[in-house]
């Protein structure tokens, strides 16, 4: 559950202009369309009742049940669209409203989880990367250390590719990452030394996770790893994904540069 407090919650709901039980200008059907797609639940299950079955008890009851990280990814996508769900002539969220969302997402248990995306359109990709970010929005990172591990070695064998490295499916997870970090400090994507270390201390994280994929999972029938230890795991992972992402972006704008350089005027 949330932990919003009861002077969060007055402001949100004013925020949310949720008198009358309403919220802001959905309907019921658009309302529970929103909440499909930003978060895949459906926010006329009997769970989300709350008081009367309204709209606004239905937010309520969701601040009650969910996570502070679910709660801060609906608040994001209403700030994104706001003119659509509150009105043209609307006032933008309020200070308030900004704040509170920023609170939330940064106490969720792993910040940066949005990170967990595909790279590529290989069949079920995008349904694995749901599955590694859903244990996190239900809090139970231990749930989720295997598919974690099967979205790393798909992750890393596209960059591979994508990088010119020739890969097989026998590869093991700090092979992948081996290769690939030999091939951008070959392309000179990273500048300094220490940042090479960094990465470099990953290969032998990724092979300790070989071992929890493998024996405190449940890939198999095991003793699954704890929470505490479950989390740190997430974070470390996702925070280099994040670093990650930041070269291949760089990589990726300097191509296009370079292309349109290559354009005769």
């Amino acid at each position: 559950m949330s932990d919003l407090s009861n002077m969060e919650k007055r402001k949100l709901e004013r925020a949310l202009q949720m008198d009358e039980g309403y919220v802001l200008e959905f309907s019921n059907k658009t309302f529970n369309e929103f909440m499909n797609k930003t978060l895949g639940i459906e926010i006329y299950e009997e769970k989300y009742l709350g008081h009367s079955g309204s709209k606004a008890s239905r937010m309520r009851a969701f601040w009650d049940l969910e996570s502070n990280y679910m709660v801060a990814k609906a608040f994001e996508a209403l700030v994104t669209d706001w003119d659509e769900y509150a009105g043209f002539d609307a006032k933008l969220p309020s200070d308030d409203f900004i704040k509170i969302m920023h609170r939330l997402k940064e106490s969720a248990p792993v910040p940066d989880i949005s990170v967990i995306q595909p790279n590529s359109e290989e069949k079920d990709f995008e349904a694995l990367a749901k599955a590694v970010r859903e244990a996190i929005e239900k809090n139970e990172p231990e749930a989720g250390l295997d598919r974690l591990h099967t979205y790393l070695i798909k992750y890393f064998r596209t960059l591979c590719t994508k990088h010119g490295v020739t890969v097989n499916k026998d590869k093991p997870l700090h092979s992948l990452v081996g290769e690939y970090i030999k091939a951008i400090k070959a392309k000179e994507l990273i500048e300094s030394e220490i940042t090479e270390r960094i990465l470099k201390s990953t290969i032998s994280v990724m092979e300790a996770f070989n071992k929890i994929r493998n024996h405190h999972s449940f890939a198999h029938d095991n003793d699954v790893l704890n929470y505490h230890e479950s989390l740190l795991i997430y974070g470390h992972i996702t925070s280099s994904i994040r670093f990650i992402e930041t070269i291949e972006i760089a990589k990726e704008k300097s191509q296009e540069e370079s292309s349109l350089d290559d354009i005769p005027f």
